[in-house]
């Protein structure tokens, strides 16, 4: 029997359900719902003209109020790969990968223009920071949508930002840019897995905030997930601060992973950089 939207709405979020069940799985709803990413890759390189191709889709995003604050950095000096992968040998895709691109967030083009046109920049505040960090990510996710349309797979990679001052000097990367995140891009070498999302009943709101029953929403969730795929024991997070549970599902991990402090520093930076903050 043929696919249809129901099915992959399934496999997304493991719930059965009869939205979609007269769609057949195909065209873009498909290609999203479907899917995957990947840290595996094959040794063909992108041509540089099918990059330009989905870089040009990726910059086609949503920008707020068409500021387009937003650059992507290619990563194809070899000595800049390898420092960038070193910093991170935990992903080894890093390396591996035949395209590493870097999505910053770029307030300084408007500052720039603002010098050129002779007019005042009143608005330096958080919200310029909060501007051009989700035209970033609007920027990366429609590109990483093109690329996997045309058979790619890709890795968003935000560890960047624990080495954010070695990354920018690496970069050359002027004030009010800042990485937002790193992502491996590549010819999938094996086929990826869908990862099972939290149920539209915690994340979906109508009218208002629902708070309702979190708690066991989130343990239903985390048994239905280990039940697809369970954590093996050697990738238990924090196993001497909190030891190894019987069950250890998405939240058990997740609150692991989130009880270590991670880049505190990150306010200063962007002050140093010239975002004021306020």
């Amino acid at each position: 029997m043929a696919k249809t939207i129901a099915d992959l709405i399934e496999q997304r979020f493991g719930l059965p359900t009869s939205v979609g069940a007269n769609q057949p799985a195909e065209g873009t709803i498909a290609q999203i719902l479907d899917r995957r990413t990947h840290r595996r890759y094959t040794d063909q390189p992108i041509d540089d003209e099918l990059l330009n191709t989905l870089l040009a889709c990726g910059f086609s995003a949503s920008a707020k109020s068409d500021l387009q604050q937003a650059s992507v950095v290619v990563v194809k000096d070899a000595a800049k790969r390898k420092t960038i992968a070193d910093l991170i040998p935990s992903m080894p895709w890093l390396a591996q990968a035949p395209t590493l691109l870097v999505f910053c967030g770029d307030n300084a083009r408007i500052r720039r223009a603002a010098a050129l046109r002779n007019k005042p920049f009143p608005n330096d505040n958080v919200d310029q920071f909060m501007n051009c960090a989700v035209d970033a990510g609007l920027v990366m996710q429609t590109f990483v949508l093109a690329a996997e349309s045309v058979g790619l797979g890709c890795c968003p990679i935000s560890e960047l930002r624990t080495h954010i001052d070695t990354v920018t000097e690496l970069l050359n990367l002027p004030e009010h840019v800042f990485p937002v995140v790193g992502l491996c891009v590549g010819y999938p070498s094996r086929e990826g897995f869908t990862s099972m999302r939290l149920p539209l009943s915690l994340t979906l709101h109508v009218d208002e905030y629902d708070a309702t029953d979190i708690e066991g929403k989130i343990d239903d969730y985390d048994h239905r997930r280990d039940a697809r795929f369970s954590t093996p024991v050697e990738s238990y997070r924090e196993v001497e601060r909190y030891g190894a549970p019987d069950f250890y599902g998405w939240s058990e991990d997740k609150t692991r992973q989130y009880c270590v402090p991670h880049r505190a520093g990150f306010l200063d930076y962007l002050k140093r950089r010239g975002f004021a903050m306020e």
